[in-house]
């Protein structure tokens, strides 16, 4: 009997793979395991997959399977969030900073799962309250000008005091995780994902100070819309989850260790990013 009894699977909405849950259902058969996925997302595969809601199957599993890209892993890392499962991410197309593995590796990787030859890596999320829920971040909370309105105008307040107020496009908040997405593409630092803190990058700024900020996840962090601000967009993951007017203060804590994600130690986080960013060499080696 091995480590597994029910693996969920967290699915790509616009790449239909049979031949990978083809191989997904017949290991799971071969070792008396239940395969699990939402109804939306299992509906078109002719396999014995048992639809359940998105909640249900995050109690039911003890891992989850994330099959396409960093969307979806990100996806499945919230849906784990609650219960704390290992999430293993599958490389469907292009490659990603988070999944672990491509299609070929993947009847070794479960194998080696389900006999317990495997590490977790845990990564910390951001939480901040939306007006109807709390939502859990695993990249960047971001606040953002809404297209044909005035700039973001932003006070950045560390400890309850204020410290810097931003005039830019967006104002990121970024876990490690996220340093390599949107605050990334701003010119914010890549950061280990074994440091728990908090990255604050602007974007498109027009203020003096111009800089990222690293702060302490035991730093309490807020952001002030300033009063001459337009409205601005609330940002979760690259998902718009709210609107937020002149006067209105967001707090963002850090959860550490909010997700897991299963590592077989094949590659580093550092090989992961020379891969997806192309680093091939120094510019001493270019030149």
């Amino acid at each position: 009997m091995g480590l597994i009894e029910a693996v969920g699977l967290v699915l790509h909405p616009a790449r239909h793979r049979p031949d990978v849950i083809g191989t997904i259902a017949t290991w799971a058969r071969a070792r008396d395991i239940e395969v699990l996925g939402t109804p939306a997302e299992v509906a078109g595969y002719d396999r014995p997959i048992t639809a359940l809601p998105p909640a249900q199957l995050a109690r039911r599993s003890n891992l989850l399977v994330s099959l396409g890209g960093d969307g979806t892993m990100l996806r499945a890392l919230r849906l784990g969030c609650e219960h704390r499962i290992p999430v293993l991410g599958v490389n469907l197309g292009r490659l990603g900073f988070l999944a672990e593995i491509d299609v070929p590796e993947l009847d070794e990787a479960l194998c080696a799962i389900d006999e317990d030859r495997f590490t977790v890596e845990t990564r910390s999320g951001l939480r901040i309250s939306t007006a109807d829920r709390e939502v859990v971040a695993f990249n960047d909370i971001a606040l953002v000008r809404v297209p044909g309105h005035g700039m973001a105008l932003v006070e950045v307040q560390v400890e309850r005091h204020p410290f810097v107020s931003y005039a830019a496009d967006a104002v990121v908040v970024a876990t490690p995780t996220g340093s390599t997405a949107y605050s990334f593409s701003a010119g914010g630092p890549i950061i280990s994902p074994g440091v728990e803190g908090l990255l604050v990058t602007p974007v498109a700024p027009h203020s003096v100070f111009n800089r990222a900020l690293f702060l302490s996840h035991r730093e309490e962090l807020a952001l002030r819309v300033l009063p001459t601000s337009s409205e601005l967009g609330v940002e979760v993951d690259g998902q718009l989850v709210a609107h937020r007017s002149a006067g209105t203060v967001l707090d963002i804590t850090v959860e550490p260790a909010a997700a897991r994600v299963v590592r077989l130690g094949r590659t580093t986080y550092y090989q992961r990013v020379q891969r997806k960013l192309h680093l091939t060499g120094s510019a001493a080696e270019t030149t």
